[in-house]
């Protein structure tokens, strides 16, 4: 530096003078600020700071926000609280029915749409690449998507077969590629990535003739366990003797098998011992969001998980179709690409472009989103504090989470689109049993981050696309998935940079009743900062990844941690839930309420997009006319 000031210097110093007295909704306002494109956004995402923290205080203090007394600032035919698929899709629904002239309005506390669908973009140099923040695919849509889910997906234009051309299911197998189990030396002593795994994993976008996987022998004979340990598992992935036959019949099996967690299974019908037993520690996490010894043995069993040769396990269509449909109907952002095409629908302003392909590229208008001329409007970093019945339609008061300022709204309809745990706190009139229900929808906390890498060639070397941490801060750490679609090229050579995926699951050890793990998760969760998540990802990535010749401080060029505080809506659990008694409660916690409505994927207690789907159309069909 020369200590000179130049011209540029000093009216850039002259407007930081004028405006820093002014709010950023006052310099975004006078041009003064350029606002951010969320999208590009690093650091702490997800359920970020700002969003939530009304909602953590309606339960105490719901004086707070009264809204009463305010003067009613606009009217709407419907609202919808959350601008995640389902409420997005809700407000599709809505247009449907009630016809394209409806003024809608839909609200969301976060600082963008999509809900869980979140996107993530990052830049190196000059090329742009895109990934997914929160919902990852569609799930095995001929098994699972109903004939409203299929009309929606028409009328986005979006056809699930084109995934096959688009999704490159040889790259990673074409470079001798396999999935590893990594063993870290703060529980086995040594840190130690075995490559060369052929076992099933559910949801998986490598056909099993391709993953490059070693027999079961020699991949269990390089784990870092005592030789009787591996013996264990040895005979737990290859042994049929385990039958249950004392008990009566296939029904009593499934009972029993529904009723005893995976842990207790091993350790009690296969006499595996701690060591063994730890292996499976973190498996589960990536896709049921809790560890082995909150999941039944019949779960387990229903998606491949071994000990269960020798055992009949009843037909369950679902499992089958997310163990066999390959996991490939995937856009390069993951679902948010769903939730774009909604907006495109609702806000044609908002979203350039016309096909499933050109969505990929499109450059979202946030400031399209909420223009008074449009008859739908989607409006960011508004969290819904009371929703009421009333003579003259429904009341709505919303808190502005940037500038602290409580509104009243009036509308004919209201969908709730957003979490059934947030509902008892914001919706008058609900009966206590109704309450009770939803509170039951406790959802699995989860952290999915992206690593902006200058290459991936220490993947090559190691033999890699894909880690499993048995014991580490996070459980699945991989490659991107391989998807190149509408101009967008996905990184092909290992030179590329690339981004990572990582998944971690905070774990409270020592509660055993689900829901009350899940608490204690997110509340530990919470407590973690971006530097907490960033030092885990260093470390983990340094050690899986430092034999390949991967050095953090050099190769690492950004991260974002998506945080979903409130990850994966609450599934039916046996350990704890009676079937029947559940899908009782689930009907009594999405009853309508005057002309309010519940959706949502928690409506359904399943945490798919095809589910918040299916809720949306419900509800949206459950308002009088």
């Amino acid at each position: 530096m020369n200590g000179k000031i130049t011209r540029r210097d000093f009216l850039d110093g002259m407007a930081l003078t004028i405006t820093a007295g002014l709010a950023p909704r006052d310099l975004l306002a006078r041009g003064l600020l350029a606002a951010p494109y969320p999208p590009a956004l690093t650091g702490l995402r997800g359920q970020h700071d700002g969003s939530f923290e009304a909602a953590h205080t309606m339960p105490f203090d719901r004086a707070r926000y009264l809204v009463d007394h305010l003067p009613v600032e606009e009217e709407y035919d419907c609202i919808v609280v959350g601008g995640g698929i389902s409420g997005l899709s809700a407000a599709w629904f809505y247009r449907q029915r009630f016809g394209a002239d409806a003024k809608i309005l839909v609200l969301d506390n976060h600082d963008d749409f999509g809900g869980h669908a979140r996107r993530n973009e990052f830049t190196a140099g000059d090329r742009l690449l895109i990934a997914y923040g929160g919902s990852e695919s569609l799930q095995s849509p001929q098994a699972n998507f109903s004939p409203i889910v299929n009309d929606l997906m028409k009328g986005l234009g979006v056809e699930p077969d084109r995934f096959r051309k688009y999704f490159d299911q040889s790259l990673y197998p074409g470079l001798g590629l396999s999935r590893g189990s990594f063993f870290d030396r703060d529980r086995f002593g040594v840190d130690k990535l075995v490559t060369g795994d052929p076992t099933d994993w559910v949801a998986d976008d490598i056909p099993r003739d391709r993953r490059n996987g070693r027999p079961i022998e020699a991949f269990l004979r390089d784990f870092p366990m005592t030789p009787e340990a591996r013996r264990q598992l040895l005979d737990l992935f290859t042994g049929k003797h385990v039958s249950l036959g004392h008990l009566e019949d296939d029904a009593a099996r499934q009972e029993y098998l529904a009723g005893i967690p995976y842990t207790t299974f091993l350790r009690k019908d296969w006499g595996l011992g701690d060591e063994a037993i730890s292996y499976f520690g973190g498996r589960p996490l990536d896709f049921f969001g809790m560890p082995p010894n909150l999941i039944s043995a019949l779960d387990c069993g229903l998606f491949a998980y071994p000990g269960f040769a020798g055992i009949s396990l009843p037909a369950d269509e679902a499992a089958s179709g997310e163990m066999n449909e390959p996991y490939i109907h995937h856009f390069p952002d993951g679902n948010a690409s769903i939730a774009r095409l909604l907006v495109r629908s609702l806000v044609p302003a908002a979203m350039p472009g016309s096909t499933m392909e050109d969505i990929v590229l499109a450059k979202a208008r946030y400031e399209e989103l909420d223009r008074p001329r449009c008859r739908v409007r989607i409006r960011l970093n508004s969290t819904v504090v009371r929703v009421a019945n009333g003579s003259s339609g429904v009341e709505l008061g919303y808190l502005g989470n940037s500038d602290r300022a409580l509104h009243r709204l009036r509308t004919r309809h209201v969908v709730m689109a957003c979490f059934n745990m947030l509902i008892p706190y914001v919706l008058d009139g609900l009966e206590d049993e109704q309450a009770a229900a939803l509170r039951l929808n406790v959802k699995s906390p989860l952290v999915y981050s992206k690593v902006l890498v200058r290459n991936w060639r220490p993947w090559v070397e190691l033999g890699v696309h894909e880690i499993y941490g048995v014991s580490s801060h996070h459980s699945r750490v991989k490659l991107d998935y391989p998807v190149a679609m509408g101009g967008y090229r996905n990184p092909v050579e290992p030179e590329e940079p690339m981004v990572l995926h990582m998944v971690h699951v905070p774990t409270v050890p020592g509660i055993d009743e689900p829901r009350a793990a899940l608490r204690a998760s997110r509340r530990l969760l919470l407590q973690e900062t971006f530097a907490d998540h960033e030092a885990a990802i260093r470390r983990d990535l340094s050690r899986m990844l430092g034999p390949g010749g991967f050095h953090d401080r050099q190769d690492i060029l950004a991260i974002t941690v998506n945080r979903w505080s409130h990850g994966y809506a609450w599934g039916l659990n046996t350990l704890v839930d009676d079937t029947n008694e559940a899908h009782g409660s689930m009907r009594r916690a999405r009853r309508p309420v005057g002309n309010v409505t519940i959706a949502n994927s928690d409506a359904g207690w399943s945490a798919y997009a095809h589910s918040a789907i299916d809720q949306a159309h419900r509800a949206v069909s459950e308002l009088n006319e």
